[in-house]
């Protein structure tokens, strides 16, 4: 019996990395000193991670001023900051450029992940 349950908690690591893979995430590109970053500091990122879209896209920073991340090599942050990017499978599927305050943001993001498959309380 707990050789199978042993079998059993393998499998089920295995298999959790693969299905992560396949989960939305929404990458933001910042440099340091940019207003429009504060101002999404202050009015979206405190909630995001308890929102629908933060669970089906879970959200990471990237700073401009750094090297990129190697698996972001073949994604282009843009000149403006913030950029956000909502990537699949290391696939950009869409792109918000600069922060279009809070009224808009999550409708924007919304929208990325609904036309991906990705909706928001499905993932």
């Amino acid at each position: 019996m707990s050789r199978i349950v042993g079998l059993l908690v393998i499998v089920i690591m295995l298999a959790l990395p693969a299905a992560r893979s396949h989960a939305a995430e929404l990458v933001m590109f910042e440099r340091a000193g940019c207003v429009w970053c504060a101002r999404f500091d202050a009015e979206i990122a405190p909630i995001y991670g308890r929102t629908e879209e933060g669970q089906a896209a879970p959200f990471r920073r990237v700073d401009l001023n750094r090297p990129l991340p190697a698996d972001l090599s073949g994604i282009d942050p843009g000149a403006f900051t913030p950029s956000f990017v909502v990537l699949q499978e290391g696939r950009e599927i869409g792109r918000i450029r600069g922060y279009p305050g809070d009224a808009f943001f999550f409708g924007l993001l919304n929208r990325i992940l609904t036309s991906s498959g990705s909706t928001p309380g499905r993932s």
